[in-house]
């Protein structure tokens, strides 16, 4: 059996995906290496992958980004889902997520492995119960061995990284009904699984078989994303027991998966309220050991709907200063709709705004390199170096072809009132040879 990235790097060896990202990261080879070991670094990467590029997320490395896309049972259009694929890489997502439940769910993601440079992610249950709805029983009737089974397969098809709602627990869940949410459970996963339980009256098969999920990963190099399914759906519900109570349960999941040489990440919250975005980063890395921390949004209003990816990127840019290493986009469309290839595009590219602001407060030297290079070209007027540097350079000079100046050197906001240009001929006048 192959090792996993983190079997490898405890037994002292440096993979060619641990020395693609030092050489990405602008890092020594040895240092990727010892973070992998210690699990504050991961590098999802399915060895059946075989068109991906090894991304890094972790301690120490640039901050990350995730793109959802993905059909749902009302819209399920092949075409558009590769549209939405190459909107994300073209944003220049990080990584990908393919959530579908609806049409050709092996067809989606086949093409979704095979057209992905970049780690893919899925939520397997998902796939476990659009399969045993559509055999006419109920998400309930769902054994744990049909929904390891569908783990398994897309183990073995390259899937690099899974959400599972290992924490979702009945103590959990005792903790939920104690607490009086307003928004109960808004993860679907999370939900899936609460309604199980509560109509099984057993323990969730994710927890109670968590070794058997392992020997899975183990097998593919599978990284897991232990999800939160009872992350706060509004800002009333953030930071309460039952979010606590499933994080400590991760932690514990945490090393449990290290001591089988599972590489594991931690998904985190979700809509949670300015001041309180801190203190849950630190609280995940305190309990989770400091495992890479992966969070949604977190979204830090609950009446943005329309503009959410802007309360994204709020919390992700707060978020990933305070230490989060993975910041999942919310799109346009959250809360309303599915989204479609330019949802998708705008969210990743809001969302890696977020991502560099915080590479740039903790002080990422390329972070600040580029950041110094974009001062020098507006100080000189160099408007090819300008649009290359963007972070969006699509729409950048979408709008400055839609708006040409009178003089090509100006823009239309200032035109030849243009203090830069005024100080560079007054304070920096050229010297005549």
């Amino acid at each position: 059996m192959n090792q996993t990235q983190l079997q490898a790097a405890r037994a002292g060896k440096i993979t060619e995906a641990m020395a693609a990202v030092a050489k990405a990261e602008g890092l020594d080879p040895e240092k990727i290496r010892e973070s992998v070991a210690a699990g504050r670094v991961v590098i999802p990467k399915n060895p059946a992958h075989t068109c991906l590029k090894p991304c890094g997320i972790g301690e120490g490395l640039s901050v990350k980004v995730n793109a959802n896309i993905g059909t749902s049972p009302d819209r399920a259009d092949v075409a558009e889902e590769k549209q939405k694929l190459a909107a994300a890489l073209e944003a220049r997502a990080d990584a990908v997520m393919d959530l579908s439940t609806g049409g050709d769910l092996l067809a989606l993601r086949r093409q979704v492995l095979d057209n992905s440079p970049v780690p893919v992610g899925t939520v397997p249950i998902y796939q476990a119960a659009v399969k045993i709805t559509g055999e006419g029983r109920g998400i309930v009737d769902m054994t744990a061995d049909e929904l390891f089974a569908v783990i398994e397969a897309q183990a073995v098809e390259g899937v690099d990284f899974i959400t599972v709602h290992c924490g979702v627990t009945r103590a959990a869940l005792d903790r939920l009904r104690g607490e009086g949410r307003l928004t109960d459970i808004v993860s679907r996963g999370g939900s899936f699984l609460a309604c199980w339980i509560i109509a099984n009256q057993a323990e969730n098969p994710l927890y109670e078989q968590y070794d058997r999920l392992l020997e899975i990963c183990r097998a593919h190099d599978v990284t897991l994303s232990l999800g939160d399914g009872l992350r706060p759906g509004c800002l009333a519900d953030a930071t309460d027991r039952a979010q606590v109570t499933e994080l400590i349960t991760l932690g514990e999941l945490t090393e449990r998966a290290w001591q089988a040489g599972v590489q594991v990440m931690i998904e985190g919250p979700g809509h949670v309220p300015l001041d309180q975005v801190q203190a849950n980063v630190q609280i995940q890395k305190r309990i989770c050991h400091g495992a890479p921390f992966y969070v949604l949004g977190p979204l830090v209003t609950d009446i943005a709907a329309g503009h959410d990816h802007v309360a994204c990127a709020i919390g992700g840019a707060l978020a990933g200063w305070a230490g989060a290493d993975f910041l999942c986009y919310v799109t346009p469309t959250e809360h309303l709709a599915l989204p479609g290839p330019e949802d998708v595009y705008q969210g990743v590219v809001t969302t890696r705004i977020a991502a560099h602001a915080a590479d740039l407060a903790r002080g990422r030297s390329q972070s600040w390199a580029r950041d110094r290079a974009m001062a020098q070209a507006r100080r000189n007027t160099d408007w090819p170096a300008m649009l290359d540097l963007c972070l969006d350079p699509r729409t950048a000079r979408a709008i400055r072809e839609k708006n040409p100046p009178a003089e090509e050197e100006v823009c239309t906001m200032c035109g030849r009132y243009c203090a830069v240009r005024l100080m560079r001929e007054y304070l920096h006048p050229k010297k005549e040879s």
